[in-house]
């Protein structure tokens, strides 16, 4: 804009000065719209418009849109009653995930506890009914393990599920007659099992494909049938090596499987009237949807631009919202009939360079890997690894703003699916029980080598880093492969794998006794093969660390011990310590955050040369 004066305002000079890669970040976006089911206008997405990712209401007859939380650490966690007269968020402190639900009238007023009675807690699902009164509330403690409570209005919860394993809140009936759960009882916190009890707590069915076979087979909870008096529930299963939906009516106790012959990883949803779904495929990095009828078995597909759908929701006029990106272009929640759902005001997000896909043969099979590099750049280039979390998830050909940060500055950016990583199937997900952190290091190894051997990547300018479970594969691979990278940035590690069980919430305590197979005095060998901390004397290159102080996943005492370890040799380091969780949810610390990434990187990297361009200064 300009100044009265016509001169420039220096709000806008500022924006024109920023760099693209910040203006990644602080452009504003939104999340996919919930809507509430018995009042379909009323919606609830999330926002980053005033620099912290908070909860908004929009009432679409009106347009009318109102922020509804305001906290100094930000709010994503939240969701509409069915009636849409509330909007019940989580409150925890700081980012710690530990916390209580309250909730908010869709038109405004004061927040008040949404389930009296019932202590702070780790959520473990949330279920709200129709009648406006009724919640099923998950709840995870380190003392108590999982409970599971029916809360009612006026009424103290009444609890109706427990135990030490791992569980959480699957659905609530349309009618709320039947509440299914999620359960890890038999110990395999990756495979649950699924069980459905009437609001008294009494078990009506049991499905668990864990019983009586070789494979460990995994079920999850799709939802109800959104109809009265139905008692279908759409489960997602994996008995053909791969996520695929089907109908399980719990009262009459038959399986309709859907047998989509779709070749990757499939999801689904209701439509609202319950005579379809809507089907999210996903293959090799890509999505795209599909509408299935229940009736003819007909698969029609939805249009979709080729790319990432990360979020997808029938609405009642049968159109269909869904948020898409790809590598190259930002962010937008679009519709079938061709509008553009949510279109926020102000800065718009500068696109970046298209991915690449790369398959390279590895130990366990093949290895997809996705490639970005500054357009028109020969190698060799300083080039960068980063890792993905999880580590039960994939990078995709969607956008994202830290990979795009690394191009701009003159690197190529490679993101590897190892083994361990969701859909390439059931098999692939599972390869990395036992030897965690060693078997995906091996898959980045191979990577690397082809990099290296291809052209692409300058041996002398690797960079290896990630967030969470990429953090903690970060430090690994420094301490395991001492003289294979240059640079070492992990973000939210685990560090010091011992420690890091002891401190942790307890479903990811349920986690790491499943992927090392027992408890560190169990497995003491496969704990100590599988931590950073075993191998920091061996660590060469520059590490720098990035910490929430509040993270209860990563917890920030097992990352100071492996600090201490590395100042005790006088190992080139840096650390960077915040005030939030597993990550922040404010624009202003995601930015400084990457800021002090990349000068860490360029510092390091100037003077370093093996016939390619040197790293770009920070912008």
């Amino acid at each position: 804009m300009t100044e009265s004066n016509g001169s420039v305002s220096p709000d806008h000079q500022h924006r024109v000065s920023m760099p693209d890669w910040e203006k990644r970040f602080r452009a504003p976006r939104v999340s996919l719209p919930d809507w509430a089911e018995d009042a379909p206008d009323r919606s609830l997405f999330v926002s980053n418009a005033t620099g912290t990712y908070e909860l908004y209401a929009w009432d679409r007859s009106t347009g009318a849109q109102r922020q509804v939380t305001d906290r100094p650490n930000g709010t994503t966690d939240g969701v509409l009653s069915p009636d849409g007269a509330f909007v019940w968020w989580f409150d925890d402190k700081d980012g710690d995930e530990f916390g209580v639900w309250r909730r908010q009238p869709f038109e405004g007023g004061p927040d008040e506890p949404a389930t009296p009675g019932l202590d702070p807690s780790y959520p473990a699902g949330l279920a709200l009914g129709r009648d406006g009164r009724t919640a099923v509330v998950g709840r995870s403690t380190d003392d108590e393990g999982t409970s599971i409570h029916l809360a009612r209005s006026g009424e103290e919860p009444v609890l109706i599920y427990r135990h030490r394993e791992s569980a959480g809140v699957g659905d609530l009936a349309h009618d709320g007659a039947l509440i299914a759960i999620e359960h890890t009882e038999h110990g395999d916190a990756m495979h649950s099992a699924l069980r459905v009890v009437r609001p008294d707590g009494t078990t009506i069915a049991e499905l668990d494909d864990t019983k009586g076979g070789t494979e460990e087979l995994g079920l999850e909870v799709l939802g109800f049938a959104p109809v009265d008096g139905d008692t279908r529930l759409l489960i997602g299963h994996q008995r053909r090596g791969r996520w695929e939906p089907l109908v399980w009516d719990v009262a009459a106790g038959t399986e309709t499987d859907l047998s989509l012959e779709l070749p990757g990883d499939v999801s689904a949803e209701w439509y609202p009237d319950g005579t379809g779904l809507l089907i999210v495929h996903s293959f090799e990095a890509r999505s795209e949807l599909f509408r299935y009828d229940l009736a003819s078995a007909a698969l029609e597909r939805v249009p979709t631009p080729p790319g990432t759908v990360s979020g997808a929701t029938a609405r009642p006029d049968g159109s269909v919202e869904y948020l898409w990106s790809s590598a190259a272009e930002p962010p937008a929640v679009r519709s079938t009939d061709g509008s553009v759902v949510l279109d926020p005001p102000g800065m718009k997000s500068p696109g970046s360079v298209p991915v690449e896909d790369v398959w390279v043969e590895g130990p366990g099979g093949r290895i997809h890997a996705l490639v970005q590099k500054p357009a028109g750049a020969t190698g060799p280039l300083p080039t960068v690894f980063e890792i993905h979390g999880g580590p039960t998830w994939h990078d995709s050909d969607a956008f994202a703003a830290g990979p795009a940060a690394w191009v701009d500055h003159g690197y190529a950016v490679i993101r590897v699916n190892y083994r361990g990583s969701t859909g390439y199937g059931r098999a692939w997900t599972d390869a990395l029980k036992h030897r965690v952190g060693l078997i995906e290091l091996e898959d980045i190894a191979a990577v690397r080598q082809w990099a290296v051997t291809s052209g692409l990547a300058d041996p002398a300018r690797l960079i290896l880093t990630g967030g969470s479970w990429g953090g903690y594969l970060t430090l690994l691979g420094l301490g395991t492969e001492p003289g294979a990278w240059t640079v070492g940035i992990a973000a939210v590690p685990v560090a010091d794998y011992v420690t890091a069980y002891y401190d942790e919430m307890e479903a990811l305590k349920a986690m790491d006794r499943t992927l090392l197979g027992g408890t560190p005095e169990e497995v003491p060998d496969r704990f100590e093969a599988s931590s950073p901390l075993t191998y920091v004397e061996e660590v060469e290159a520059p590490v720098y660390i990035s910490a929430g102080v509040n993270d209860p996943r990563c917890p920030i005492r097992q990352i100071d011990n492996y600090v201490k370890r590395l100042e005790a040799r006088g190992a080139a380091h840096e650390v960077y310590r915040y005030d939030a969780g597993h990550g922040s949810l404010v624009v202003d610390e995601r930015i400084k955050q990457v800021r002090l990434e990349l000068d860490f990187a360029n510092r390091h990297l100037e003077g370093v040369r093996d016939g390619g361009p040197g790293a770009v200064p920070v912008g």
